[in-house]
């Protein structure tokens, strides 16, 4: 899997891309002008800091991370010679039952996976640190939506050789606690109706403060996605489950992925407004999910130390 030459040309590998996430021939023009020099960013930290080298990815529902971290994989190996690979947020969620428990002993949204308190943030930890240590036979945590439930051990892959890079990915990556005001009113009617009290907007924002500090402040580098507003991405997560529908007969109708969303909204809405002054990477989307702009800050090639770079289509 190290990048030598072997395998695929990085453009068959990228058409073969393109087609399997059912995008328009013209990303390829995405993966020239933005990713390409995103992953020379990448190459150029993790050379500078000479061992493996951990990248944030964070972005709202539907804002296209799991595509990027794909490309990226491919870019980084093809034409870097580096070794990557992709841990999810969404791989880390506690075990079916152990959700049971926190939704009945603590609140009952707990019940719905995905947001701080839902992980298992000792896992998460514990890959990192397999990976900056390069430690031989990593194996990468999975999770089964269509079960609701972790994947047995014995289907978690098996990452043979060290990483260069591990993408960590996930839609709060990077997220900070919130300050006791702003946890007062609620943000929807989902808070309204069900956290009236504010107990569960207040054990998600004690989960940030305290164990999920060590997972989001893990990242070396942090790269964002940024959505025009929380407003569009309801439309992207419908759009999701329409093709997951699609192509397994499986998910959730929109009126479910509307309630669904809203108990992102709070955290959605908070990383809007404080994550693109700290990220090194702020890539802004359209609607349409086509990128806008692109804030690089730090290096594109080792031979530029400080080169930040702003880059429209």
């Amino acid at each position: 899997m190290q990048g030598s030459g072997e395998g695929p040309s990085a453009v068959e590998s990228f058409a073969d891309l393109i087609a399997a996430e059912g995008l328009p021939a013209s990303y390829s023009a995405t993966i020239e002008t933005h990713w390409r020099p995103l992953a020379a960013c990448i190459a150029a930290r993790a050379a500078a800091q000479g061992g493996p080298l951990i990248v944030g990815v964070s972005g709202s529902q539907g804002s296209g991370k799991s595509t990027l971290c794909r490309m990226l994989e491919v870019l980084l190996r093809e034409e870097h010679g580096l070794h990557a690979a992709t841990l999810s947020l969404d791989d880390l969620y506690l075990t079916r039952a152990q959700r049971g428990d926190l939704a009945s002993t603590v609140h009952p949204l707990f019940a719905t996976r995905g947001v701080p308190g839902t992980h298992d943030v000792a896992l998460g930890v514990s890959v990192i640190e397999a990976v900056r240590t390069r430690r031989p036979g990593l194996t990468l945590p999975r999770f089964d939506k269509a079960r609701d439930d972790r994947a047995p051990d014995a289907d978690w892959p098996v990452i043979a050789a060290p990483l260069d890079v591990l993408l960590f990915e996930g839609w709060c990556v990077g997220a900070r606690p919130q300050s006791g005001a702003d946890l007062v009113r609620p943000v929807n009617r989902l808070e309204a109706d069900e956290d009236a009290d504010g107990a569960w907007r207040a054990h998600v924002n004690a989960a940030l403060a305290g164990p999920y500090r060590a997972l989001f402040e893990a990242p070396d580098m942090l790269v964002m996605l940024q959505a025009p507003g929380f407003e569009t991405v309801l439309g992207w997560r419908q759009l999701q489950e329409a093709k997951l529908r699609e192509r397994t007969g499986l998910g959730m109708s929109n009126v479910q992925v509307a309630r669904f969303v809203m108990h992102y909204e709070r955290l959605s809405r908070h990383l809007l407004a404080d994550l693109p002054g700290r990220a090194d990477c702020v890539i802004a989307l359209g609607e349409d999910h086509a990128v806008v702009s692109m804030d690089l800050a730090g290096p594109v090639s080792s031979a530029e130390p400080e080169a930040p770079a702003r880059l429209r289509p």
